[in-house]
């Protein structure tokens, strides 16, 4: 499967927010946006000269797809979705998105980052209402019942990351339980509970053209 391989921190310093792409090191001084707070390149410290209605379309959209951790027509198939259910496409996509089972194993602390918790999904560490899912795009429905499986829950890495839970923003559509490692997808969320810095509307203007 096709993933980005390059620097990481780079994406955050050039959408100039935190995407929480390297886990625990985001949450920490470490983080490069903190010692390097502008774009990369050569002339990143200069900022941008002209800032045109398209380009801040495109930024917003850059800064959700590396969010998730999408390629491009991963992202483009979500926007496509999202805009053949009935409601606001902008929360449609963010709903989507959040419902992705990488995304709530990350949410709910078994893994460090988007990244770690994908490889966890595709390895055969997680299940959903005791079905092991392979599937990191597979979609969460709620009430659904996330956990890691058999042995797997004995992961040091897993254990780990539940510990450092309390380092992350918790949402309100999910809860954990910690000793039994057991996550619930409690309701879908609504654009205003959804902690993702970008302005959706925007992405709809750019691929509405």
């Amino acid at each position: 499967m096709a993933k980005y391989t390059g620097p990481k921190c780079k994406l955050c310093r050039r959408e100039q927010t935190k995407l929480f792409l390297k886990g625990e090191r985001c949450y920490s001084d470490r983080c490069a946006i903190e010692k390097k707070n502008y774009p990369p390149g050569e002339r990143g410290r200069r900022g941008f000269s002209r800032r045109s209605n398209y380009r801040l379309q495109l930024r917003e959209k850059q800064k959700l797809k590396r969010y998730y951790q999408l390629l491009e027509r991963q992202f483009h198939n979500y926007y496509k979705k999202a805009d053949n259910i009935k409601g606001v496409t902008g929360e449609n996509l963010l709903v989507l998105l959040e419902s992705r089972l990488d995304n709530l194993i990350y949410r709910m602390g078994f893994a460090p980052s988007r990244s770690a918790a994908r490889q966890f999904v595709m390895h055969n560490h997680f299940e959903v209402n005791g079905r092991r899912v392979n599937i990191p795009s597979y979609q969460v429905q709620v009430g659904d019942r996330i956990s890691p499986s058999g042995g797997s829950s004995k992961m040091g890495i897993i254990e780990e990351s539940l510990k450092k839970q309390s380092n992350r923003e918790m949402v309100p559509y999910i809860s954990v339980d910690a000793d039994k490692k057991e996550g619930v997808y409690l309701e879908k969320p609504t654009r205003d509970i959804i902690p993702v810095p970008v302005t959706e509307s925007l992405i709809v203007e750019l691929y509405s053209k």
